[in-house]
């Protein structure tokens, strides 16, 4: 009899079994990977912990357990087909850094499932790598499963590698669901592709070093890496079809019924509908709370994708109006209080998807249109095949599914071109797969910094002094090698044991100062954190000579210092008061604090007004003037949500969290440096706001001296336009708008000329033209004339001819073609789009258009006259 069977309380169940074998449970890392160029999302429970695993870094524990949310989209396509496939899933794990190994982590597998869940003995079948007999033996005769129960696999199913590195044999755990569920063949067993027995629990015993091509060489530390879907575990408590069928995902599958009318298993074609929609609906969801942003590169192509195909999908099932953010909130509901983030985010979330999924109706609307543009091109063209380039743009650009642009040509008898379609598409995943570079096994480049030994370590003793004479230096490093002394004129990395350097981190650049010892000296130019808790000193050695095991006298660079702090805590009001002003949907999203600057990246969806500006930069400086005290506190991370803290997407805390806090007006959590009072940093400053991806806003702002400097600067140019002008600063502004009264009239009086100019050139080359089929055809080529000169040209050659078609060229650099047909020349076949493309194809250039008006550009101008020669044969062609 199962004991537990809810998704929620087998995970707490897990988690809190693993605590009581020493473990130390660890919250869910983001699915964003942290200094993990191989990865775009984090997809599996080992992923974000390789730096113990390869003993770059120590852990906090060497027994530890999680509960990893985890994204994989390889089986997109697929998704909602079965009830097999998802994109995220949950992945429960413990693990051992060089602590225990196989006869513990087999035997609490078994114990787990068979005693605190409850699972049946019989039905569980452990399978081992072929030639791993000590696995089998810990199965047999400790833990005593018969041997007709263990399964021996090869190295397909057995052994987990990825490349070089870390790697070993694997011992799953199979369930047996019953024969409801198997395929009938006589020869049914752990490892057939039914659905009967499923794999519940996978123990990786990473004991080999792998180097990539065969060859293994024990490893001295062995670690235990175990996974287990959390998900697939719930389906075999709750005997139910599917993961669409477990309590948490089964009530997110109701909404989605609840919202569009439709009844599960009443339609094959809509049930595959409703799984995409659920199961993306708790992808996407996760994804935002995380940070992750829709956009059409990187992980934020994979949000936008899977966000549009079940918005998509929603229109399937004849939901007609927006409703992510509905079903958003069931996920909320459900995983909640496992993962904090979701509720603390809900309205961030809910601005994220309700922007993406407006964008997309908006772009499907737009999409149908110009796929009807498109084959009405087709039509004009006798061709049945839609280009690739041009399915590709409606789906990439557009955000148009394929199957709608199949379906749709398919009711006109046309089709498209699959073949260049998937060649664009591979195109764009190779650009999707940028950011995820093929470096190590650590998916980050080796440096000489992989070379130190893991254990060292440097505490940050700089919050108040900013100055240490009793630092010793641990390792030294030149740009290519470990070294044990280092010379002047070379460029250095210092690492002592402590330091009141501050390293760039949490978008705070570090510190600069010197370092001295009894033979020499460092100028420190960069402070960077460098494999966990390594504080490395990069500078030159300008004096002397340093070496390892000397006493270093450490000293910060006050004045940098201070400026740097005045752009952090000014920062840190920044975000208060865009959050005031906005709404809570603001997070941060990048920020860089320098000595002379402060850069804030932060979620909002439009660019800012004027007004909104003026109303975040008086309430920080508001603030400023308040002379608030700035205070920090050292507590836990609940202690410190409970005080309304704000957290980073993706920032990695631990069991104790600093809290900066500053009056009653803002509360963070920081480990950067502050003023001790906001008064200090004086003035703020906003310089710029801009974009700098979709749902991205980006603030440039100074303080203190720099802030002084700006004014200055405004003021200079004020004072020169003043001069320039001939007026005072104070009448500049009124001064300027006559000043661009005057040039408009100017303007406007130049048009009126070259209108004039036009009609009149226009008369000149009506002996130009000839008739075919009764349509006037006029061609011409005006160099002085640009695009808008050829159109309002065209206009007026239009009403003087009457039932006519025009082509006219312009240019002397590079040409512009302008086509156009009156509607009774189009009723005898003309097609601007195709005059204009076939002039333009012989001058080296392309374009098109509309029946009626067209334009394209060509880049040999030698060509023109033979470009006008091929666009009046396609005429005649046309004309009937």
């Amino acid at each position: 009899m199962m004991k537990y069977t809810g998704l929620n309380e087998l995970r707490e169940a897990y988690l809190s079994f693993f605590e009581s074998k020493g473990h130390l449970r660890l919250p869910s890392f983001s699915l964003v990977p942290q200094n993990d160029k191989s990865l775009l999302l984090i997809n599996a429970g080992m992923a974000p912990l390789k730096p113990y695993f390869t003993g770059q870094e120590i852990p906090p524990r060497k027994r530890v357990t999680t509960c990893q949310k985890c994204i994989r989209t390889g089986d997109i396509d697929n998704v909602g087909k079965d009830g097999r496939h998802a994109t995220f899933f949950e992945m429960l794990g413990n693990f051992s850094f060089g602590d225990y190994f196989k006869h513990e982590a087999l035997a609490w597998s078994w114990e787990f499932l068979t005693e605190v869940v409850g699972m049946d003995p019989d039905r569980l079948y452990p399978s081992v790598y072929l030639e791993d007999d000590e696995a089998f033996r810990i199965w047999n005769e400790e833990i005593g499963v018969p041997a007709e129960r263990i399964y021996r696999f090869g190295k397909e199913d057995n052994f987990w590698e990825h490349g070089a590195g870390p790697c070993g044999p694997c011992s799953e755990i199979y369930y047996d669901r019953g024969e409801r569920f198997g395929c009938g063949k006589p020869d049914c067993q752990p490892g057939c592709d039914c659905d009967r027995f499923v794999e519940i629990w996978n123990n990786v015993f990473t004991q080999f070093e792998g180097d990539g091509e065969g060859g293994y060489t024990e490893l001295a530390q062995k670690n235990i890496d175990t996974g287990m879907g959390l998900e697939r575990l719930a389906v075999a408590c709750q005997d139910v079809d599917s993961i669409f069928d477990i309590d948490t995902i089964r009530a997110i599958r109701d909404k989605v019924c609840e919202i569009s009318g439709k009844t599960y298993h009443a339609d094959a074609k809509d049930d595959i509908s409703i799984r995409i929609i659920t199961e993306h609906a708790r992808s996407i969801t996760f994804m935002a709370s995380d940070g992750i942003l829709p956009s059409n590169e990187g992980r934020g192509y994979v949000m936008r994708r899977l966000l549009r195909r079940a918005a998509r999908h929603g229109r399937l099932l004849g939901i007609d109006h927006p409703f992510l953010t509905d079903v958003a909130a069931v996920v909320v509901e459900c995983s909640g209080d496992a993962y904090p983030e979701l509720v603390e985010k809900r309205e961030y979330i809910n601005k994220v998807l309700s922007s993406e999924e407006a964008k997309f109706y908006a772009t499907l609307d737009s999409g149908l249109n110009i796929l009807g543009g498109y084959m009405d091109d087709m039509k004009a063209a006798g061709e049945t095949v839609l280009s690739g380039e041009r399915s590709f743009k409606l789906y990439d650009t557009y955000g148009f599914p394929t199957d709608l642009t199949a379906e749709i040509l398919a009711e006109q008898g046309f089709t498209f071109d699959e073949k260049a379609f998937h060649e664009a598409m591979e195109e764009q995943r190779m650009r999707a797969r940028g950011a995820r570079e093929k470096t190590t096994y650590m998916g980050a480049d080796e440096t000489v910094y992989n070379r130190l030994d893991a254990a060292l370590s440097t505490e940050f003793d700089g919050y108040t002094d900013l100055s240490c004479d009793t630092a010793r230096i641990l390792a030294l490093t030149d740009e290519e090698e470990v070294r044990e002394d280092v010379p002047a004129g070379t460029k250095v990395t210092v690492f002592t044991d402590i330091t009141p350097f501050y390293a760039t981190m949490g978008g705070q650049v570090g510190d600069i100062g010197t370092i001295i010892t009894e033979t020499g000296k460092v100028n420190v130019t960069a402070t960077e954190r460098i494999l966990g808790t390594k504080t490395g000193h990069v500078g030159m050695v300008t004096e002397g000579y340093v070496e390892v095991g000397q006493k270093a006298n450490m000293q910060v660079n006050q004045e940098n210092r201070l400026r740097t702090a005045r752009n952090h805590t000014a920062t840190h009001l920044l975000q208060k008061a865009l959050q005031n002003v906005l709404g809570s949907h603001v997070q941060q999203a990048g920020s860089e604090v320098t000595a002379d600057h402060l850069r804030f990246d932060f979620t909002h969806f439009q660019a800012m007004t004027q007004k909104e500006l003026e109303q975040v930069e008086n309430e920080v400086n508001h603030e400023i003037l308040a002379a608030l005290p700035v205070h920090t506190d050292i507590t836990t991370l609940e202690e410190a949500r409970k005080h309304g803290a704000m957290a980073l997407f993706g920032e990695k805390y631990g069991s104790s969290v600093r809290m900066v806090s500053m009056g009653d007006y803002s509360v963070e959590l920081c480990g950067g440096t502050h003023l001790s009072n906001t008064a200090q940093a004086g003035v703020f400053k906003i310089i710029s706001e801009s974009s700098v991806a979709a749902g991205v806003r980006r603030i440039e702002a100074v303080t203190g001296e720099k802030a002084l400097q700006y004014f200055r600067r405004q003021e200079n140019l004020l004072a020169q336009i003043g001069k320039l002008l001939k007026v005072g600063a104070d009448k500049a502004p009124a001064q300027v708008r006559e000043v661009l009264a005057q040039v408009k009239e100017l303007s406007r009086e130049l048009e009126s000329m070259k209108a004039k100019q036009a009609a009149g050139e226009a008369d000149a080359i009506l002996k130009n033209v000839r008739e075919i089929g009764g349509v006037k055809v006029l061609a011409s080529y005006q160099p002085s004339l640009d695009a808008e000169g050829l159109r309002r040209m065209g206009d007026t050659l239009k009403e003087k001819l009457g039932n006519a078609v025009i082509l006219l060229a312009g240019g002397t650099d590079k040409l512009v073609f302008v086509a156009m047909a009156t509607d009774d020349a189009v009723k005898k076949g003309a097609h601007a789009g195709n005059l204009v493309r076939s002039a333009a194809r012989v001058a080296g250039g392309n374009g098109g258009g509309r029946p009626n008006m067209a334009q394209a550009g060509g880049k040999d101008v030698s060509k023109v006259q033979e470009a006008l020669s091929a666009a009046l044969a396609e005429a005649e062609s046309q004309i009937h």
